[in-house]
């Protein structure tokens, strides 16, 4: 209890960053897999109560991954129903549970600290390159996408050099003004008050955002941001209505041989990124602890269980918000569990307060977070480690950004272990001959 009590500003302060990240990323991962909105945000109510009060990690934050999306869309599109996609999650979670009891989670022992390093800088230069269209007024692709070709036709870069090409310059200027609050906030100057020990900065660019376009609304409506530029959640009109955003499994699907297929492609890919994802926020863990994996795996198992029996989209340890946490000074995984209760307060009872958050405000807290990420100082701490180290560094980024996630980590897995045989082969006899 007195530890609790101790890190209980510190939770609370993060929890306010990790809601925000989440937020958007819920709601756009949900409409890029082709369901409703509400299934994203299930998602990561679930994640951040269930799984964080199972997970034995400090600061590991869960919810919708960018990195199921395909899966989820192709599922989505072949099976009877929806209800029958949502069978295939609540099966999944059972197959995660059974994979923490036989201990499988110690695979994740082998992933080499160059590749994990790797993911976390090619997770920031994503981060950093998916949001700047959103930066400049360019809403077009959904919030949380993380692959290299997109659902639009476009790819990461050619997004964003039609973002630079057709800019929207109320857009910048909220988002220019949030960056410049982010940065002073950070000052040693602001550091030093209170305030800002409380208040992350991100709530400030938020409300600032909000204010900004509502006295654009009131006074010059023509350089307000519409609704396609702001944050759109479904809004009830009182609680029996909030409870039908909530859906159930078809169980007569039970013996259907594509949801039983589904459920064990979703439980095998949420299971190897919750792995990769609870081994990069320890790298990124200022006090060195280790997630248990396998109970990580059981909690992941617990949490997709739950959402979907209530509807939701399947769950995983997602770098960016556990980054997010860290970040922002979390202490322990109760700011998880304060991140979910907050999504689902607030969902309930201020949506239209949500909805006029602007998108370049949240985007300019998703650079940012990108940006601690892929800082150049990681750059240079892993090429003064030698090639061994830098090349497969190297190597990931590029692969992830050029593919997904899973497919770069496996390419940077294979060049790390080609690196660790050579610096490892020897010659292991010698023949040294003397006269006869």
């Amino acid at each position: 209890m007195k530890r609790f009590i101790g890190s209980l500003q510190a939770d609370l302060s993060a929890s306010l960053v990790v809601f925000l990240v989440a937020l958007p990323l819920c709601m756009g991962i949900a409409i890029g897999s082709g369901a409703d909105p509400m299934a994203g945000l299930v998602a990561g109510i679930v994640g951040g109560i269930v799984v964080g009060l199972i997970s034995g990690s400090s600061l590991s934050v869960s919810g919708p991954a960018a990195g199921l999306t395909v899966v989820v869309a192709a599922a989505i599109a072949d099976l009877p129903s929806y209800g029958a996609f949502l069978l295939s999650v609540v099966i999944a979670g059972f197959f995660q549970i059974i994979l923490g009891k036989i201990r499988a989670g110690s695979m994740s022992e082998f992933v080499p600290s160059s590749v994990i390093k790797g993911m976390l800088a090619a997770i920031g230069l994503i981060l950093i390159m998916k949001q700047l269209p959103h930066f400049l007024g360019c809403d077009t692709n959904f919030e949380g996408d993380e692959t290299f070709s997109q659902n639009d036709g476009q790819n990461t870069f050619t997004e964003v050099a039609g973002a630079f090409l057709h800019p929207s310059a109320r857009a910048i200027l909220i988002g220019l003004f949030s960056i410049g609050s982010l940065l002073l906030w950070q000052t040693n100057g602001m550091k030093q008050l209170k305030l800002t020990r409380i208040v992350p900065g991100s709530l400030v660019v938020v409300f600032a955002g909000i204010f900004i376009n509502e006295m654009f609304l009131r006074y010059a409506p023509g350089y307000a941001l519409g609704p396609n530029h702001t944050v759109n959640i479904p809004v009830s009109g009182n609680f029996n209505e909030f409870l039908g955003f909530f859906r159930l499994p078809d169980f007569q699907y039970l013996l259907h041989p594509k949801v039983w297929f589904t459920a064990i492609t979703i439980a095998a890919i949420a299971s190897i990124e919750t792995l990769l994802g609870i081994e990069a926020v320890d790298k990124l863990d200022p006090k060195k602890r280790v997630s248990p994996p396998n109970r990580e795996l059981i909690a992941q198992g617990a949490g997709n269980i739950f959402s979907g029996l209530l509807g939701g989209l399947p769950v995983t340890s997602v770098i960016v918000r556990s980054s997010a946490n860290v970040g922002a000074g979390a202490q322990s995984k109760w700011s998880a569990v304060f991140h979910g209760a907050l999504l689902l307060v607030c969902v309930y009872f201020i949506p239209s307060l949500l909805n006029k958050i602007p998108l370049t405000s949240l985007a300019a807290v998703l650079i940012f977070v990108g940006y601690k990420l892929t800082s150049p100082a990681l750059y240079f701490s892993m090429y003064k480690k030698g090639l061994s180290q830098f090349l497969p560094f190297v190597i990931t980024i590029v692969a992830i950004m050029l593919s997904d996630l899973l497919v770069g980590v496996a390419i940077g897995i294979l060049s790390g272990i080609y690196f660790i045989i050579q610096s490892n082969f020897r010659t292991t006899i010698q023949l040294v001959e003397h006269g006869n």
